[in-house]
């Protein structure tokens, strides 16, 4: 990650390691290197001792990162996204890079695939680079390594969702209400048999709309059929295998709510596969306002999330001069009835 620009790779002395390369070596954390060489905070004596040797082993020079890292301002954030081509997020992004200029600061944007590996190269790249703050939407995985990032003096903020084991501020909505609303207007509409794709459960977000969706059933007294339930990755041919999966079921359900925008359009198209026709055979529903929604033919009802300016809150807030005092943030949503939805009436022939 950090070759130096002359000399070969294979000579000790002409390359310049990062703290990074010394966690790596010594097996410690990013966190545990800092305090060896910032003289702050506790670390056993032995761990010490072979930090210290192996940083003179790879020739690495801690005295200006840890100047740095004592919280000289770089003008820089990190922005980790799971999936830049997402409209969701792209809009967030747009609503970061925007207020960040606006403030002077310049964004390193990564995007980790919802992969936890991925998404902790991240984080120790952003940590090197010493970036005045991060913004994540989070895995929920590497708690180890936000907790040293945060130790490290650098704030962070998380988008979407929260880590049931950190107390990071995050900026979010109400998913458990958005998704109860939304299977709200469908069981409204007459349907008993509600089909739903939802995200992966170790995401809060996800977790919690699958809540809103059992809750809206359970104040209507409507049983749920658990092969009608799905979860699924945000991956498009994953959520179109799942879609189908859902399709196929004996009796197949009247109407199809879809957790984000990645499933619905994986949705719509298992249904056009199928043969089907939106709404006369089934209704679909999904959370995400994107272009294409409106677009569509017939146009989808969304809850729609303020994805920008919950881009825009996200980078006041990791570069609030009072940090340390912030809370979460809770934005509207906003329900958006289309054509992709019609009333239900099982003994009226469409």
């Amino acid at each position: 990650m950090s070759e130096t620009q002359g000399g070969r790779a294979g000579s000790r002395s002409a390359k310049q390691a990062t703290m990074k390369d010394v966690a790596a070596a010594a097996g410690v954390g990013l966190g545990t290197v800092s305090r060896v060489f910032s003289k702050q905070g506790k670390v056993a004596e032995s761990t010490r001792k072979r930090v210290e040797q192996i940083a003179r082993d790879l020739n690495y020079h801690p005295s200006a990162l840890g100047r740095g890292l004592k919280r000289q301002k770089t003008n820089n954030i990190g922005l980790i996204v799971t999936d830049i081509s997402n409209n969701f997020y792209g809009e967030f992004a747009q609503g970061v890079l925007a207020t960040a200029k606006s403030m002077g600061r310049h964004v390193i944007l990564c995007a980790s695939g919802e992969d936890a590996e991925s998404e902790k190269e991240y984080i120790d790249l952003l940590v090197e680079q010493r970036v005045d703050g991060i913004i994540a939407f989070p895995t929920g995985e590497n708690v180890d390594a936000w907790r040293s990032a945060a130790r490290l003096g650098i704030n962070i903020v998380f988008a979407d969702r929260t880590i049931d084991d950190l107390d990071i501020p995050s900026v979010l909505i109400d998913n458990l209400a958005a998704a109860r609303a939304l299977t709200e207007y469908v069981l409204a509409l007459g349907h008993r048999r509600i089909g739903y794709l939802g995200g992966p459960s170790q995401l809060t977000s996800g977790r919690l709309r699958d809540e809103g969706f059992r809750r809206a059933h359970a104040d209507m007294g409507v049983e749920i059929d658990e092969r009608l339930v799905v979860q699924t990755r945000f991956t498009r041919d994953t959520a179109y295998a799942s879609a189908l999966r859902l399709l196929d079921v004996d009796e197949p359900p009247t109407a199809l709510i879809a957790s984000n925008n990645v499933l619905g359009e994986a949705a719509l198209t298992a249904v056009r596969d199928r043969g089907l026709r939106v709404p006369e055979d089934i209704s679909v529903v999904m959370f995400d306002e994107v272009p294409w929604a409106k677009l569509v033919d017939p146009p989808v009802t969304v809850i729609a999330q303020p994805a920008w300016q919950m881009g825009q809150a996200a980078t006041r807030m990791v570069l609030a001069p009072d940090y340390e005092n912030l809370h979460s943030l809770t934005l509207a949503t906003e329900l958006t009835l289309r054509a992709s939805a019609r009333p239900w009436y099982p003994s009226v022939p469409v």
